[in-house]
């Protein structure tokens, strides 16, 4: 069986971040806390570009924390043809109230005619990491 991208992605970020991914997502969020947070998907063309958009996400308080994954392949139909690049992807926690801002920043610096930003609302995680991406995020 192939696990999913974002699973994969889960389970990465556990081993960079120190722990397991399975004794990490063990504990719940408060049911309130569901979905008001998000991790959103950023590609890049080279890590310059990742770590400079990363850092402002950051500093402006769009973001509590961006993970940068090196050497993503995508593959992916542009313009009529199949196209193939190495990228870096940003792995970003934030608010999700925060995820319209966010989009709008990144596509106003990013090199990308069609700058990829998606996100996914963060259902359960450990409790006072997601009271830190609650904090360290400026609401809305």
């Amino acid at each position: 069986m192939v696990a999913s991208p974002l699973l994969l992605l889960v389970r990465l970020s556990g081993r960079l971040s120190g722990g397991s991914a399975s004794s990490r997502m063990a504990a719940e969020a408060p049911p309130a806390a569901a979905g008001l947070l998000s991790a959103a998907f950023v590609t890049c063309p080279n890590e310059t570009v990742a770590k400079d958009i990363a850092r402002a996400l950051v500093e402006r308080r769009l973001a509590a924390c961006v993970n940068l994954l090196p050497r993503v392949t995508s593959i992916y139909r542009w313009q009529g043809a199949v196209e193939e690049d190495a990228e870096v992807l940003l792995m970003i926690k934030t608010r999700s109230s925060r995820v319209p801002a966010l989009a709008e920043f990144v596509r106003s610096v990013h090199p990308y005619e069609v700058a990829e930003v998606i996100s996914v609302p963060i259902q359960q995680g450990n409790p006072p990491y997601l009271r830190w991406v609650e904090e360290a995020v400026a609401p809305e």
